[in-house]
C-alpha cells in the first residue's frame, strides 16, 4: 500500500512539473522590418545649386559627380535631419561615400545609397552582393528617397547609436567617429573618408538651414534640371539693293554667304543683275 501511495505521489509532481515548463516556454515573435515607400514629387530648395555653383568656381578639382550628388540629394538630407535629427553633412557624405556618388551597382539597381544590409526581419526587396563576405543580403528599394528614410530609421531605432543623438548637429567630426566606434563601417579610416567629404565640398553648411529656411525656401521639381536655353528668335529677312559694279560674287562676299545660295534665295536662272533691283541675302 505504501508503494502504490508513493508512486502517485511521484506521479503527481513528475506531471506538476512538465505543465509549469510548458507555461513557461514562449516564443519571440521575429520583428519584422518594412519601409512604405513612396516618391517625393516636390522637394525644397537648400541653395544647393548655389552650393555647387560656388564650389565650382572655387575650386576645379572637385569631383563633378559628386557635386551633382549635392546637387539631387541635399533637400533629402535636410528633410531627414529635421525630423530624425542626423546632421545633413554626415548623411550626405555617407551617401557619396557609401554610394560612390550614386553610381555604385548597388546604388543604380537598387536605390540603396548607404550599404544597408537586410537583417533578421528585413521583408522588403533585396540583392546580394560581395562585401565583408560573398553573397550578403542587401535591402532594395523602388525610390532613393526610401533609402534616405530608411537610413535615418536604421540609425534612429538602434541602441548602439544613441549616444549620437546627444552630439550637437553641428559636430561632424562626433559624429563621423561615433559611426565608427558603433561599428557602422570596418574601415579604420571612415571617419577622416566622412570629415574629408564634409570639408572639401563645406557640406556643414547644410547643418545650419534651419526647418524656418526650409518652410521659406523655393519648392521646385527637379533642383538638378538644367535651366532651359532661350530659343533664338530668327531674324526677319534682309534685302539688299543693287548697285552699279555690283555682281552676285562681290555680294555674296560681302554677306558672306554664296552666289549658289543668292540664286537659290532669289530664284534666280542667271548671274545677270540689274540697279536698283531687290535681292534677299538673309
Amino acid at each position: 500500500m505504501r508503494i502504490r501511495s508513493l508512486f502517485i505521489l511521484l506521479a503527481a509532481l513528475f506531471l506538476a512539473s512538465c505543465s509549469s515548463s510548458r507555461r513557461v516556454t514562449t516564443k519571440k515573435k521575429k520583428q519584422k522590418v518594412t519601409v512604405t515607400e513612396s516618391k517625393t514629387k516636390n522637394l525644397p530648395s537648400v541653395k544647393q545649386i548655389q552650393h555647387v555653383r560656388k564650389l565650382e568656381r572655387g575650386n576645379k578639382s572637385l569631383n563633378k559627380h559628386s557635386l551633382n550628388y549635392i546637387r539631387k540629394y541635399a533637400p533629402l538630407a535636410v528633410m531627414e535631419m529635421h525630423e530624425y535629427k542626423i546632421p545633413a553633412s554626415i548623411t550626405l557624405a555617407q551617401g557619396i561615400l557609401e554610394s560612390g556618388n550614386g553610381r555604385s551597382q548597388l546604388a543604380s539597381k537598387s536605390n540603396n545609397h548607404f550599404g544597408i544590409k537586410c537583417h533578421t526581419g528585413w521583408k522588403g526587396g533585396r540583392v546580394y552582393h560581395d562585401d565583408d563576405e560573398k553573397g550578403e543580403c542587401f535591402r532594395k528599394y523602388k525610390y532613393v528617397e526610401s533609402s534616405y528614410k530608411d537610413h535615418s530609421k536604421f540609425l534612429s531605432s538602434r541602441k548602439r547609436y544613441a549616444g549620437l543623438f546627444k552630439l550637437r548637429r553641428t559636430d561632424y567630426k562626433g559624429w563621423a567617429r561615433g559611426l565608427k566606434k558603433a561599428g557602422y563601417a570596418t574601415d579604420r579610416k571612415y571617419p577622416k573618408k566622412l570629415i574629408k567629404i564634409i570639408e572639401d565640398y563645406k557640406l556643414y553648411e547644410f547643418d545650419k538651414f534651419s526647418k524656418k529656411d526650409l518652410r521659406r525656401g523655393k519648392r521646385v521639381v527637379k533642383e538638378d534640371k538644367k535651366p532651359e536655353k532661350k530659343k533664338k528668335v530668327k531674324n526677319s529677312v534682309k534685302y539688299y539693293e543693287v548697285k552699279k559694279g555690283d555682281t552676285l560674287y562681290s555680294i555674296s562676299k560681302k554677306f558672306g554667304t554664296t552666289v549658289e545660295v543668292l540664286k537659290k534665295l532669289n530664284k534666280l536662272k542667271s548671274n545677270n543683275l540689274s540697279i536698283g533691283q531687290q535681292l534677299v541675302v538673309k
